[in-house]
């Protein structure tokens, strides 16, 4: 009986708001890298101007087929190549630029993800965060009841790290139907 209040005194609702902030770092995380991947296709005006300017040249390259205007053709054709230059090196650093900010947000978001679960292990250590019918975990009671200090008759104490763990790998497997 004094093991029921205790749950129900500093943890009723520990299980599933700690699933629920586990969900919520998971569904970041996706959409960052859903983001990151959309980000790097969109075209920029500069890039589709210097793409427009680079076929119409060509075009005009080829429009001058005559022996006549040779010179003015290979003159166009090779201000078309330094514009693929200079199109390809827009490219490269515009690409680099944009993974260098997605990559600092998601390091953010590893720090936060690594703050707060700190923050929840040391404000749930043994204290546990579910009780659960011994019969319904049988060989792995002692594991799920890891770091949550006192036991009941009959039923089995989740700790904080199992259920951590747990949620990570439910909600890996959540986010993997959703779809932003």
């Amino acid at each position: 009986m004094e093991g029921e209040n205790l749950i129900e005194d500093r943890s009723f609702m520990a299980a599933p708001l700690t699933f629920f902030v586990v969900v919520a770092f998971q569904l970041l995380s996706k959409w960052l890298d859903q983001f990151k991947k959309k980000g790097s296709n969109n075209n920029s005006t500069k890039e589709a101007e210097l793409r427009t300017e680079i076929k119409q040249l060509l075009r005009e390259a080829t429009a001058l087929s005559q022996p006549a205007t040779f010179a003015q053709a290979a003159k166009l054709r090779r201000s078309a190549a330094t514009k693929e230059k200079e199109l390809a090196l827009y490219v490269e650093q515009h690409s680099k630029e944009i993974n260098l900010s997605y990559d600092l947000y998601g390091n953010v978001l590893i720090a936060s993800k690594v703050v707060v679960y700190l923050i929840l292990v040391f404000w749930f250590w043994r204290t546990p965060i579910a009780m659960i019918a011994k019969q319904l975990v049988q060989p792995f009671g002692r594991l799920l009841s890891w770091g949550t200090g006192g036991h009941l008759t009959g039923h089995v104490m989740v700790g904080i790290i199992p259920w951590l763990i747990l949620s990570t790998r439910v909600s890996k497997y959540v986010c993997k139907f959703v779809e932003f």
